[in-house]
């Protein structure tokens, strides 16, 4: 066990940008092949990415949300799929954090451990002498093929015949992992379907999820005055999971211009397309999209490290505004995207064109019913208006 000072933002940012030649190298690989290329995996653990939720004791940085989300920004630049697998895994770590220490202690025990998980509680749980046995299915289970535990989300059954919500740490090595993972976006991030049939799990490694959703109570005591494990849930998994959209408007901007030299716009007059207006136009709204995706992340960020700071809890108008935030970043990044995939003309639609699988990329991430900007808007407003939230995940 080792306990580290957490790197500065702009280090761990730098590492991030170092990694980008290298994961752009390995793009068409890794979506051929629908998961994260081996050598993409070494480097971002010799980098300690997938450690910016960790526990110091363990090794990791403990990083503010704000830091994180650039890092995975960074990382969506390279390749949509990696940002958003960091993003999973990242989530899983910082989940194993709320766990009771030994949990922590029998899973950060290598210092490279992924951690993946499920939102949906796809799952129950069924309560036996020391623990519970676990039966069910779960899909979009990203980066699955590359780790060695599982956050599950679970049905946890109750006495008086109901169910509550819980969380349930579960080795890989415990559950079938399918190889269903075939899909127009994301393509390698691995989100195959993981399926557990009779496993028992300790008492110790489930965590009822009430309590910590909209309380913030968790059952681990090394880490509960840390602020990392102050955030949260719900709100950061949305800030998180859509921060690479950013990297993903970023990386169309860059695709968008290394072609413009010497490109002419066919069937017109124009023999550069730098110098016609609707260029000029085009660039001018995908860079203000892109700017507007960069605050909703900032924005999103920052509320959630300046709550954690001031030792405030947030209300229901601050997680609503979180969805809100992912939501709108996604939104403009796809809108930034869609503009410079036109711009790019019929050429762009080739397979070795980056510009198509990010195009494919963001509108993937955009579906996800955590990030859905309309769904988003939609509650944000309702609570604006004076109405109850219509849903338990904020």
């Amino acid at each position: 066990m080792t306990t580290i000072d957490a790197p500065p933002r702009a280090e761990l940012v730098g590492r991030a940008a170092e990694l980008v030649p290298l994961i752009r190298e390995h793009a068409a690989w890794q979506e051929q092949n629908r998961v994260l290329h081996e050598e993409v995996v070494r480097a971002l653990v010799d980098a300690g990415l997938f450690r910016m939720r960790v526990p110091t004791r363990h090794g990791g940085h403990e990083a503010d949300v704000r830091t994180t989300c650039e890092v995975l920004a960074e990382l969506g630049r390279g390749d949509g799929s990696v940002g958003w697998t960091v993003a999973t895994l990242t989530i899983g770590s910082w989940l194993v954090g709320l766990f009771p220490d030994e949990v922590q202690e029998e899973v950060f025990a290598d210092p490279a451990v992924r951690v993946c998980g499920s939102v949906s509680p796809g799952g129950v749980l069924v309560p036996t002498e020391g623990g519970a046995v676990l039966n069910g299915e779960w899909h979009f289970n990203t980066g699955a093929p590359h780790s060695q535990w599982d956050v599950h989300s679970v049905l946890l059954a109750t006495e008086d015949g109901g169910y509550v919500p819980a969380t349930a740490v579960v080795p890989m090595s415990d559950l079938t992992v399918g190889d269903d993972w075939h899909t127009s976006g994301l393509r390698a991030t691995g989100s195959v379907t993981t399926a557990a049939k009779d496993v028992f799990v300790p008492r110790a490694r489930i965590l009822p999820m009430l309590p910590v959703l909209m309380e913030g109570k968790h059952l681990s005591t090394l880490n509960a005055d840390a602020p990392t494990w102050k955030v949260p849930f719900m709100p950061f998994a949305a800030a998180v999971a859509s921060a690479p959209a950013l990297g993903m408007a970023r990386a169309a901007w860059e695709a968008f211009f290394e072609r413009l030299p010497g490109r002419k716009i066919t069937y017109t007059d124009y023999d550069e397309q730098a110098k016609a207006p609707l260029t000029h136009l085009q660039v001018a709204e995908a860079a203000v999209k892109t700017d507007e995706a960069e605050f909703h992340l900032r924005r999103g960020a920052d509320r959630l490290d300046a709550a954690v700071a001031a030792g405030q809890p947030l209300d229901v108008l601050g997680r609503v505004a979180a969805r809100m935030d992912a939501g709108a970043l996604c939104q403009r990044a796809k809108e930034a995207v869609e503009v410079l995939a036109t711009a790019g003309g019929g050429s762009s639609i080739y397979t070795d064109r980056p510009i198509q699988r990010i195009e494919r990329d963001v509108q993937a991430i955009t579906l996800n019913g955590i990030m859905q900007p309309t769904t988003n808007a939609e509650t944000y407003g309702r609570v604006l208006c004076g109405l109850e939230p219509n849903t338990q995940f904020i």
